[in-house]
């Protein structure tokens, strides 16, 4: 059971890598200045490439007590983001009253594929991938 836990924790470490590089090539590269929920979003996702890495070379199997808190943290604060972002709650319960507005428009794909939509699927498939390794025990 073990290993086809080590593939999803591979799979979960994936993701958090490729968050983490695309939410420094949206500030870095392409300059678009993160608002204060972007940057709740980082303080919990940058810490999870270190914490999965370090429970997959361990073969750590309770890994997913280690994720859980700060992936459903960080699923939590998205959600509240998207729901700014896409009007469903006012604009002025935002904590962004300084510098950059969460609701700021820097890319749309397709229409609808936001920064702060990239960033709940990122958590939701994270703790996805945590609570299916759990009940695989």
């Amino acid at each position: 059971m073990l290993s086809k836990n080590i593939s999803l924790f591979y799979l979960a470490w994936i993701i958090s890598v490729v968050a983490t590089v695309g939410s420094l090539v949206f500030s870095e590269i392409l300059k678009f200045p993160p608002c204060v929920l972007c940057w709740y979003q980082r303080i919990i996702l940058y810490p999870l490439v270190l914490i999965i890495a370090v429970g997959i070379l361990r073969k750590d199997k309770n890994l997913p007590y280690y994720v859980l808190p700060l992936s459903i943290t960080g699923m939590a604060v998205a959600s509240y983001h998207n729901l700014l972002y896409y009007s469903i709650i006012p604009e002025n319960i935002a904590p962004c009253t300084l510098g950059i507005s969460c609701i700021s428009k820097f890319i749309e794909w397709f229409g609808f594929v936001s920064i702060p939509l990239l960033s709940l699927l990122s958590f939701a498939v994270i703790t996805l991938i945590m609570i299916l390794s759990r009940k695989s025990k």
